[in-house]
């Protein structure tokens, strides 16, 4: 490895170190509390050091949501072997929730803590999370297109079912599910996605 290869690799391991490092007190402190200063202290660096990596805590905040994202649609690319949209739907709403009960820390940080959106607001387009978002306004679409789905606006009906998998996976992330047996949690989730698909069909489906 030369000299410029070691750099860059020395660069990209204080960079995941700062980010997993700024991932755990956002969780544990809450996003406003944390300074830069708090995070560099933590891995015992000056807050100098960290402006050569971040411009900012959004710019932090920004980059572990692009990772968290990166996560979701590598885990959404299960359901693109689905040929049928409805059963692809199906799949969909599953793997949206077992993303976030897999990785609780990360769905946190992208839709649960309050935290600012200016980075993405910047962004005249952003790739990491729209193209989520844009894999299943597919899907649904295509249930439009065959008549499975009762008409509406395509981003109406894909609302409302990002809203139903994210309350799902919100209420299990946070613990407001005591009322249910741990042992059963699954079959109702299950229960639950399957209830709501039912009665977003064209009646004689």
């Amino acid at each position: 490895m030369g000299i410029a290869e070691r750099r860059e690799s020395d660069r990209q391991r204080m960079r995941s170190r700062i980010l997993e490092t700024a991932m755990k007190l956002f969780l544990k402190e809450g996003y406003e509390r944390v300074t830069v200063r708090a995070i560099a202290q933590a891995i015992e660096y000056s807050p100098a050091t960290m402006y050569l990596y971040f411009k900012d805590k959004n710019e932090i905040l920004f980059a572990l949501q692009e990772l968290g994202f990166d996560k979701l649609y590598e885990a959404q690319q299960a359901v693109l072997s689905v040929k049928d949209p409805w059963m692809r739907l199906r799949k969909h709403g599953r793997v949206y929730v077992s993303f976030a009960l897999n990785n609780p820390e990360y769905y946190d940080l992208m839709f649960i803590m309050r935290g600012p959106v200016k980075k993405m607001k910047e962004k005249k387009t952003w790739e990491a999370g729209l193209r989520s978002y844009q894999l299943l306004l597919d899907n649904v679409q295509a249930c439009l297109d065959a008549g499975l789905l009762k008409k509406t606006h395509p981003d109406a009906a894909t609302f409302a079912f990002w809203s139903l998998t994210h309350g799902i996976a919100s209420l299990v992330i946070r613990e407001r599910c005591i009322m249910y047996p741990e042992e059963h949690m699954q079959s109702i989730i299950d229960g639950a996605l399957d209830f709501v698909m039912e009665n977003m069909t064209r009646r004689g489906r």
